[in-house]
């Protein structure tokens, strides 16, 4: 039996989709422990993802597995040459045809929540992991369905990205997180950062647990989660809250803040004018 779902682990596997993801990089060992840990460990051995990792030295032509060559027009730094990659991806694609190919770079999409439920909708995903100061350009414009990138900041390869790639997709196939909607609540999968969480002690250091959350009602909680995933959002992340589509719900939450608001406003500036009489 799963310790989460409670299924027995063949009929949980066999209801869920599958995920392929294949890492191609020059330090595939680095993959061994992430494969190991958490989420990722159980949903390998539950079989809802699949992975794998390729060295694309192995695909180098030359008996020193070259990967890296100096640029065309001088520079600093090397370049990774578009044979030994070439040879990874089109060996991968193989392997897995329905995948989408995603090279890890700066110059690339930006990677949010709504790209990796894109993501998460594919059979699979060959991640190409540059290192060095990029790959031959060549590499682009055949090969690549998705140029990604995880942040405007400089790494030293692609392989810390394609990790939190793996981690934030596979969050979204059913049945690796156990619970139907955990991957739902979230931060930002509604376009709000999540509620705020308590746990045992009721009491730590003279600071209380909200009543609401331990009335057993579930209506007032759902509303108290609402409104606290609000004000999160208002107070650390006001941009989500400029992009997002409001529902009824969440903007009468707003217009009752914002009356609330008004009227302390109001009463203040009455006490500056009778200050100034």
């Amino acid at each position: 039996m799963d310790p989460i779902t409670n299924q027995p682990v063949n009929q949980l596997t066999s209801q869920l989709k599958t995920m392929y993801f294949k890492v191609l990089t020059i330090f595939p060992e680095m993959f061994d422990p992430f494969w190991a840990h958490g989420i990722i460990r159980r949903a390998i051995e539950h079989q809802i993802i699949f992975t794998s990792t390729t060295n694309i030295r192995d695909y180098a032509r030359d008996r020193h597995q070259v990967t890296d060559d100096r640029p065309y027009g001088g520079g600093s730094g090397m370049v990774m040459k578009p044979e030994p990659l070439a040879g990874a991806i089109r060996m991968a694609t193989r392997e897995i045809p329905a995948a989408g190919t995603v090279l890890l770079t700066p110059q690339g999409r930006p990677f949010d929540q709504n790209m990796a439920r894109e993501l998460a909708a594919l059979d699979g995903l060959v991640l190409i992991c540059g290192r060095y100061e990029g790959v031959d350009e060549r590499i682009c414009h055949d090969l690549i369905d998705y140029e990604i990138s995880i942040g405007d900041y400089v790494l030293t390869g692609g392989e810390l990205a394609a990790m939190i790639i793996v981690d934030a997709v596979t969050r979204l196939i059913p049945g690796a997180l156990g619970g139907q909607d955990a991957a739902q609540n979230d931060s930002f999968s509604n376009g709000l950062l999540e509620h705020a969480h308590y746990t045992r002690p009721r009491n730590y250091e003279g600071r209380e647990v909200p009543e609401v959350l331990l009335s057993g009602h579930h209506q007032e909680i759902e509303r108290w989660r609402l409104e606290s995933s609000l004000m999160r959002t208002l107070l650390k992340r006001s941009d989500l809250l400029r992009q997002k589509n409001l529902d009824r719900k969440e903007i009468k939450i707003l217009e009752k803040w914002q009356q609330e608001i008004n009227e302390v406003l109001e009463l203040h500036h009455k006490k500056e004018g009778k200050a100034l009489m």
